[in-house]
């Protein structure tokens, strides 16, 4: 007679997950009860972006084997590098205080990293929550326009989701993590272009999952609003002039005329004077890529907050 085995697979410690969080004590805690339950117990390390409701308290109340960082002001996404120091694993799993990951996804993302010595990160397929579809912009992801080498385990991507994506932590220390002058919003674009342009791949995996229920406390006029802002800043940091131009004059011809675009462009010009002294272009292959995310993005209904 044929005896399952079935006992628990064992814990796998090559990941370390990385969450940000502030101001969302309810959606952390059932965040972490999430990645409690994963079977591969990962390391969590949470950095409390100076929250005032109390997040940091019942993290050590309920939570005591997480590393809980306070830095005592809200980093925003620099918050995941404060983390860096910390991390003794190969590959750091990134989360947002309102996502989780499925069962025996890090476990395969790991597999795929280690199969792949150039790949830098997977980003997996999102579910939005209580509903379990797919967020939209897993279409984007799926049809990405760019082309890779045939072992990348998916589409290759021009960037990646931070609440959703696995990354080598070596790959992310070197690339000098998330950039402090953009704070947070479509912070990972200015990331996933240096990794490229240090020779590292990125790709979606269709076999990885994460969850996301999003925030009743999302202020989505604010990130809209900064999502816009980095999106032209990054477009100053790193497009070459004309694209550049190009990038602004259509941003400024098709986002929504409300107060919000304006704050928005307000906000870059006024940081322009630091963007042009750190201002450098792509050379012609990243730029390549860009420009067919670009012309990719136009159409993404998952992209409508920045034009």
């Amino acid at each position: 007679m044929n005896v399952r085995n079935t006992a628990p697979a064992p814990p796998d410690r090559r990941t370390t997950v990385v969450v940000i969080t502030h101001n969302r004590r309810a959606e952390l805690l059932h965040t972490l009860r999430r990645l409690r339950a994963l079977p591969e117990r990962p390391e969590v390390v949470v950095t409390d972006n100076a929250s005032t409701d109390g997040t940091a308290e019942a993290v050590l109340r309920h939570f005591p084997d997480v590393v809980l960082l306070r830095p005592g002001r809200n980093l925003g996404a620099v918050g995941r590098n404060l983390a860096l120091p910390r991390i003794r694993t190969p590959y750091v799993a990134f989360c947002d205080d309102d996502t989780w990951w499925e069962p025996g996804s890090l476990r395969r993302a790991a597999d795929l990293l280690d199969e792949r010595p150039l790949l830098a990160a997977v980003t997996a397929r999102i579910l939005v929550e209580p509903f379990g579809t797919e967020d939209p912009v897993v279409r984007e992801l799926k049809e990405s326009p760019l082309t890779g080498p045939d072992w990348l385990p998916g589409p290759a991507l021009g960037s990646f989701l931070a609440a959703a994506t696995v990354m080598r932590t070596d790959a992310f220390r070197a690339a000098g993590g998330f950039h402090p002058g953009l704070w947070f919003g479509g912070e990972e674009e200015l990331l996933a272009t240096d990794l490229q342009r240090q020779g590292w791949w990125l790709s979606y995996a269709e076999d990885l999952t994460v969850h996301h229920k999003a925030s009743v406390l999302r202020d989505s006029r604010a990130r809209r609003i900064l999502g816009l802002r980095n999106t032209l800043w990054f477009t100053w940091l790193r497009r070459p002039l004309v694209p550049a131009l190009m990038r602004t004059a259509h941003l400024m011809a098709t986002v929504p005329r409300d107060l919000a675009s304006a704050r928005a462009f307000a906000h870059a010009a006024a940081g322009l004077p630091w963007v042009l002294r750190q201002r450098d272009p792509v050379p012609p292959e990243i730029e390549d890529r860009l420009t067919a995310l670009e012309r990719a993005r136009r159409s993404s209904s998952a992209r409508s907050y920045v034009g």
